[in-house]
Order: structure tokens, then C-alpha cells, then sequence
């Protein structure tokens, strides 16, 4: 086998600029779509909390999880679903760079809504029913867990493979 040419190395799929624009939008729109039906199955299902019958016994700081939990389900709903609008508002307005790295920010912003509403909402569940100890320790994990497979794990594997030189 021969060497590898140079735009072989730093273009591995042998693909344009517009075909590596066109993948790139598409796979991010897709892991949208994923990440957009769990956070409605949350979102819709904190909307009906209000109006279960042992709510009225849920105190202020419990109250307080509930709207984080909820803001934050309705913050990563519209994070998640503005690339998808914005894609067809923009339509063949040559575009799809400023596209991807909105996408990207809103992906980011999404998760981190996301985050915060899983454990509040997680939290608020386990503080109703075992105390506030078990809930601290809730919010903890769940903060912790989101954090690192969300975010540090991302970000330390992106450092090192800068490090290495690589893009």
C-alpha cells in the first residue's frame, strides 16, 4: 500500500466540504431526535405531577425540585428541537456551517438542562419518599454520573486526542 496523501490524512473519508457538512448536520439532527423523545417522555410527564392527588403534601423545597425539573425539561425540549427548525427556516440559504455549530451550542445547553432536570426530578421522588439524606445523595450520583458521561469523559478525550496532534 502506498502513503497517504495529505488531504487523505487530514480528510479520512475522502469526502467535499459540503458532503462532510451535509454528514454532519444529519448525524447531529439524528442524535437529536434520540435525545428529544426522552426528554418529551420526562417533560410530559412532569407536566401532569401537578394534578396527582399527593402533590398538595410536596413542600416548598420539593416545590422548588418540581420547577427546576420542569424548566429544565422545557429548556432541553426547545434546545433540542430549535436545530431541526432552524434547518428548515434556513433552507438552501447555504448556511448548514453556522447551522452545525448552533446545533452544537444548543446540543450542549440541551444536555445540561437535561441534567439538571433529571436530578432534580430524581431527587424530588426520593426525598418524598425516604428523607432528605437519600435525596442529597441522589442528587449527588445523578449530578455526578450526567457530568462525567455528558461532559468530563468528552472533554478529557477530546484534550488528549489534541494533544496527540490529531484534529
Amino acid at each position: 500500500m502506498g502513503t497517504a496523501s495529505p488531504s487523505a490524512a487530514t480528510n479520512p473519508r475522502n469526502e467535499t466540504e459540503h458532503e462532510r457538512l451535509d454528514r454532519q448536520l444529519m448525524e447531529m439532527l439524528q442524535g437529536f431526535r434520540v435525545a428529544v423523545t426522552g426528554v418529551q417522555v420526562l417533560f410530559a410527564f412532569l407536566l401532569t405531577v401537578p394534578f396527582a392527588p399527593g402533590f398538595s403534601r410536596v413542600n416548598d423545597s420539593g416545590r422548588a425540585l418540581f420547577y427546576v425539573a420542569l424548566f429544565g425539561a422545557a429548556l432541553a425540549s426547545i434546545c433540542f428541537i430549535a436545530p431541526t427548525i432552524q434547518h428548515r427556516i434556513l433552507f438552501q440559504q447555504n448556511q448548514k456551517p453556522l447551522l452545525i455549530r448552533r446545533a452544537n451550542r444548543f446540543g450542549i445547553l440541551g444536555a445540561l438542562a437535561l441534567a439538571f432536570s433529571i436530578a432534580a426530578s430524581t431527587t424530588l421522588i426520593v426525598k418524598t419518599l425516604g428523607g432528605v439524606e437519600p435525596a442529597l445523595a441522589t442528587a449527588i450520583v445523578v449530578g455526578v454520573l450526567c457530568a462525567w458521561a455528558w461532559f468530563v469523559q468528552p472533554l478529557l478525550t477530546r484534550r488528549s486526542v489534541e494533544g496527540d496532534g490529531k484534529s
